[in-house]
């Protein structure tokens, strides 16, 4: 192996591309004011950047941005830059994943609190299942009636992946309907509509905020919530500088139970080679997964005194994932094709419309059902996530709630458990339904059935409105009778104690003792 062999810095070349259109795309943001306005994220601007310029350069000479030589040629087996961007795509959704995992929580939520992240979780799952139904349909129709060139029925469902869940997840689905499937341009496909959803949420969002804003019903918050020296570090942890860097401990965490991901992975692709890559293609739910033992060994041990410090740091474990979520985002963005995309233009349209269209009324219904005393605040932080990422509902959130005042924030942050339980039904189905369209359609069935289900679930205070109503006395006059009882039974007591003389004559005519109520009722 040769230093000066171009394989040797073709990840280099390809970072230090994709975090410089990041510099640029903030530079811009800084000085352009209609780019500030949008809210677009650094992030997705950098790759769109980038897709701009590898356009131009395939209409110039023929071939893509990151296929130059200086990108490497992939030769002696080497990857190529293109193939490098689908890496870091990859690889930076479950790295961000587990970094989100590992961080600590000291929250401790009332009964309504636990019931509104609930509620989150199930909003966020119906999202999915509204954009997997409509998607869906419209490529059954394409494909069976259209019959449009290339495509799969099954298509459709990556408009879940693509708006729902981010550009990591849509290269994930859309590499296996193309390397499985037949899907021509299926990575291609997920990754354009992941990048069309980032505009929609900036630009759509951005249009939400204006119209209430002017109708009065929401307030631009210029206020943001400033760190605390807890956010940095805390007196229990270990500290910055060390014989090991605070930092260096971080990353080793989160690569050390992505290897252990991996690990699963491959152990099961062993006994089920047939699901290799749909297995591999959740290597951000096993990460996450990962992470409850790992905080608990972590906490244990803590407890335990066998470490003296507490090890994970939440700030830095933000910073970690951050930088991931944006690697992510502007490699997939760079890495889409738009030539190999041009049989698919009306329905990659037709898709983002519909998906826009009812993810923004049915986000709105369950905001103003659900959540009415922060129901704006809600839907900006749902509508953003729901057709970006989690980062994207979080940046049209601090628009109108910069200092977090409302449960907004923590509602998105903490409804990933109940959304990862309530999500597995459209995970498993999405391989299963590009087997053919029959598949298909029996899967847009399901997914219909499953969003009605969830949303009797989500719903069920108002439903069975009666059924709570009837529990809720009968809990009340439980304790009511339960308390009576107490006082029974304690005055029982006290009249058949004895009591000295002194005690007799400070009873009062009415029988009352002059005692301290007893604890049980407190």
């Amino acid at each position: 192996m040769s230093f000066s062999e171009l394989s040797i810095w073709t990840f280099i070349m390809v970072f230090a591309t994709l975090l410089a259109s990041m510099l640029i795309a903030s530079i811009l943001k800084r000085f352009i004011p209609f780019l500030q306005k949008t809210l677009i994220p650094v992030s997705v601007l950098g790759g769109i950047i980038l897709l701009i310029i590898s356009t131009t350069v395939y209409f110039t000479i023929g071939d893509y941005l990151f296929n130059l030589p200086v990108y490497g040629d992939g030769s002696n087996g080497a990857a190529t830059g293109m193939e490098v961007l689908e890496m870091i795509t990859y690889h930076c959704l479950g790295i961000g994943f587990i970094a989100s995992g590992m961080r600590s929580s000291k929250k401790k939520f009332t009964k309504q609190r636990a019931g509104e992240v609930f509620d989150s979780g199930v909003t966020t799952v119906n999202g999915y299942l509204i954009q997997a139904f409509v998607g869906l349909v419209i490529t059954i129709i394409a494909v069976c009636a259209i019959k449009t060139p290339g495509m799969i029925s099954a298509a459709g469902i990556l408009l879940a992946f693509g708006f729902g869940q981010g550009t990591g997840q849509a290269l994930n689905y859309g590499k296996i309907y193309e390397n499985e499937h037949g899907f021509v341009g299926g990575s291609n496909f997920g990754l354009t509509i992941a990048a069309l959803g980032f505009l929609v949420a900036c630009i759509g969002g951005v249009i939400y905020i204006n119209i209430m804003r002017k109708k009065g019903y929401i307030k631009i918050d210029s206020s943001s919530r400033r760190s605390q020296l807890s956010d940095y570090e805390d007196e229990n942890e270990i500290p910055a500088v060390s014989s090991m860097d605070k930092m260096t401990v971080q990353v080793a965490l989160v690569l050390v139970v992505y290897a252990l991901s991996f690990g699963i992975m491959y152990g099961l692709s062993a006994l089920l080679p047939s699901l290799a890559d749909t297995l591999f293609g959740f290597n951000f739910l096993i990460g996450v997964l990962l992470t409850l033992p790992a905080k608990a060994i972590l906490n244990g041990l803590y407890k335990k005194g066998v470490v003296k410090k507490r090890i994970v740091n939440n700030y830095m474990m933000d910073r970690i994932s951050g930088l991931a979520f944006d690697l992510m985002i502007v490699a997939g963005v760079a890495a889409i094709q738009l030539p190999l995309l041009a049989e698919y233009w009306g329905v990659l349209l037709l898709l983002a419309l519909f998906g826009t269209v009812l993810t923004f009324f049915y986000v709105n219904f369950v905001c103003k059902k659900l959540f009415p005393s922060y129901r704006h605040e809600q839907f900006l932080a749902f509508f953003g996530m729901l057709t970006g990422t989690a980062s994207t509902g979080m940046i049209l959130l601090r628009e109108v709630d910069g200092s977090y005042r409302t449960p907004a924030s923590e509602n998105l942050v903490y409804q990933q458990l109940p959304a990862i339980v309530f999500g597995f039904p459209l995970m498993f189905l999405a391989p299963y339904a590009a087997t053919n369209d029959l598949a298909a359609i029996i899967t847009c069935i399901i997914v219909g059935v499953c969003f009605i289900v969830f949303n009797i679930l989500l719903f069920r205070r108002s439903i069975f409105k009666k059924q709570f109503a009837r529990a809720a006395a009968k809990h009340a006059a439980g304790n009511v009778q339960a308390s009576e009882n107490v006082q029974d039974s304690d005055m029982d007591a006290a009249s058949d104690a004895p009591a000295s003389s002194a005690e007799s004559d400070s009873a009062g005519d009415d029988g009352s003792i002059p005692a301290d109520p007893p604890s049980e009722q407190s």
